[in-house]
């Protein structure tokens, strides 16, 4: 259950993350949907501790989900830029999240 928490507080953030960007590029009534998303990324992520997450686990994938999601979706609806270096990234984001994950188990 705590990665089904988990999985929902991921995209509630990206989503309000994304809202966001929207939001400051001309259409401020957005700010209400940042504000939900954000306020339901918090929720679901009290709900995956609260189901026995561990809390460096549990932030690890947060944030590194969510940045790494944002940035392939800010290439896709905001044409921003996704160099192979940024991908690089990315993929050394999901190394790290899988360590810790690992190093959890023991």
């Amino acid at each position: 259950m705590s990665w089904a928490f988990m999985i929902a507080a991921v995209l509630s953030e990206v989503t309000a993350t994304l809202t966001l960007k929207s939001a400051a590029t001309g259409r401020p009534r957005l700010y209400l949907g940042v504000l939900l998303g954000y306020v339901l990324a918090f929720a679901f992520l009290t709900g995956a501790l609260r189901a026995g997450m561990p809390l460096g686990v549990a932030y690890g994938v947060w944030t590194a989900a969510g940045v790494a999601l944002t940035a392939i979706f800010s290439r896709v609806i905001h044409k921003e830029p996704m160099t192979p270096l940024m991908i690089a990234g990315i993929v050394m984001i999901g190394a790290g999240v899988l360590l810790i994950e690992l190093g959890a188990g023991h």
